[in-house]
């Protein structure tokens, strides 16, 4: 299969560098282009003359699987990706660290670590670096949950599935490629339009000649969305190589009005799982019921304790450690488009939680989210009984100032406080007699805390300008991303700024089923990257 994908694609770079050179980059498309900057009209000019060719390339590495604990398959993709880097010269290696973690070898000696693809565009001459960093693994999904369509089938359609798009062909030659149209598949957004829109932007830099302002250093991530439990490991096995005056990372969506953000900070995260215990065995909920404990019910219980009607964390100390935001960071935030009330009307639900604040002031608080909670059988399944166990998933985000174990630690304070008897491992029966109320504990892999980069940094100055320059009046500054990426780790590591980009639509269900990318979106951030090669 790898020899299939690897031979349309390298057919495709062919056809798609040949025919921008042909072309002569003679025609710039889309609205407003009599105002791009020089470095957007060479992009688009080559984007316009090539797009098919581009997203043929973007669908067969869609349709690779790529969730972090399935080694074949991120190895599959990191394979794909070091061809790709190769066709472009950007000489491509995997970067590991000797520093091996239980689990990363398999019984037949596979090293089953997710590889961190890393690949470079030296410049001669050039006083500064730029790395610029892309994950390229995916969330888990259920298969059975996508409309009509599968995860790592990759199909267009002619509109958002939510405003009544239609599966429809690959655009023929010689058609309009509408860029209302969308690509549905597994990381469509999230986050393969990142490398897809850093390694189109290289494409289009060299096909009209011009070089970057910087070196370039690439860095694909294999397991963000497992938390890179090795990124710190092997960027500190490899801090020479990656000592750079920014990373640059295109990860997560533009404001919900559409307009570009340049993000300074993200929250950390951090997973855990609790499991409550009732009898050692299913019970009759008619023979038993009234008596017998449900740890469905207890569950719940607990859960409640942990934040109030208008979602406020309860738990001790939750927010005491939040770092307060600075003069800058406040002025981003009351600059920022109030867009609450039709985000809100889109989404279907009546009121949000918050207590009156904005989503852009929430999402620099540190917040506690169920992921997902189970327990028997519901729906066509139940069944009259009484479970065994009930287990839930919590998504514990962090700000600046807290530190993801210390807010672990906070949890499990409250839950002894709630009369609950925790444990790391499944019980004994001793332990089962022991304890009325008990529960099992466990962190998953990865974690990490929160980052953020000074606004008035010249760096940070210089990456908001590039992108406002490409579009202006359309690009906001944004303090904080509601989501979490492994900044911190990086910048821990090697002591560097880290400036997030996003270019995917807000609406692209992320971490869900139906996953998808707005095709405008993919064009409007190959001009977004190539801008942040090209950056002054």
């Amino acid at each position: 299969m790898m020899r299939t994908n690897g031979a349309r694609l390298t057919r495709g770079y062919a056809l798609l560098s040949l025919a921008g050179i042909a072309n002569g980059f003679c025609m710039a498309t889309g609205a407003g282009a009599q105002n791009l900057t020089p470095v957007q009209r060479q992009v688009r000019e080559y984007r316009s003359t090539n797009e098919r060719t581009i997203l043929r390339n973007f669908i067969d590495f869609l349709a690779l699987p790529n969730v972090a604990s399935d080694s074949a398959g991120i190895h599959a993709n990191s394979a794909m990706l070091m061809g790709m880097m190769s066709m472009r010269g950007l000489h491509p290696r995997i970067l590991r660290t000797y520093d091996r973690r239980p689990g990363d070898i398999d019984q037949v000696g596979m090293d089953l670590t997710p590889p961190l693809v890393y690949g470079e565009w030296i410049v001669p001459g050039a006083t500064r670096t730029i790395v610029m960093y892309a994950h390229y693994d995916g969330q888990p999904t259920d298969p059975a949950k996508w409309t009509d369509t599968k995860p790592w089938t990759p199909v267009f359609r002619s509109a958002a599935l939510e405003k009544g798009g239609k599966t429809i062909p690959f655009p023929a030659e010689g058609s309009p490629v509408n860029p209302e149209y969308r690509i549905y598949a597994r990381s469509a957004s999230d986050d393969k339009a990142g490398v897809m829109a850093f390694l189109t932007a290289i494409d289009a830099l060299k096909a009209s000649g011009r070089m970057p302002s910087t070196n370039i250093k690439l860095v694909f991530d294999g397991e963000e969305e497992a938390g890179s439990p090795h990124l710190d490991a092997i960027i500190r096995h490899n801090a020479d190589l990656l000592k750079a005056d920014a990373w640059i990372i295109c990860d997560g969506p533009v404001h919900q009005s559409g307009r570009k953000e340049v993000v300074y900070g993200v929250r950390g995260d951090v997973n855990v799982d609790l499991t409550v215990y009732g009898a050692n065995r299913p019970l009759h909920s008619g023979h038993y019921g009234n008596w017998a404990p449900n740890p469905a019910m207890t569950l719940v219980h607990l859960l409640a304790s942990m934040k109030d009607e208008s979602g406020r964390v309860l738990i001790k100390g939750w927010y005491d450690d939040v770092a307060p935001l600075g003069p800058a960071e406040r002025k981003a935030i009351r600059e920022s488009p109030v867009f609450d009330d039709t985000l809100r009307t889109a989404l279907g639900f009546n009121r949000p939680d918050g207590g009156g604040k904005s989503l852009a002031e929430l999402i620099n608080l540190p917040s506690l989210n169920i992921n997902g909670i189970a327990s028997a059988e519901a729906g066509p399944g139940a069944r009259n009984v009484i479970p065994t166990t009930a287990s839930v998933t919590l998504d514990l985000r962090v700000v600046k100032g807290n530190d993801y174990m210390r807010q672990i630690a906070k949890l499990v304070a409250h839950i002894q406080k709630q009369g609950f008897h925790v444990i790391d491992h499944q019980p004994t029966d001793a332990e089962r007699l022991r304890y009325q109320k008990l529960v099992m504990f466990r962190q998953r892999g990865g974690g990490y805390n929160a980052q953020r980069t000074a606004m008035d940094l010249p760096i940070s100055r210089s990456v908001y300008r590039a992108i406002s320059d490409a579009f202006p009046g359309r690009t906001l500054a944004i303090p904080t991303l509601g989501g979490s990426l492994p900044l911190s780790v990086i910048e821990d590591a090697l002591h560097v700024p880290t400036i997030t980009v996003p270019i995917a639509n807000y609406d692209n269900n992320q971490h869900a089923e139906n996953e998808s990318i707005r095709i405008q979106n993919l064009w409007d951030g190959i001009e977004m990257m190539a801008a942040l090669m090209t950056l002054q």
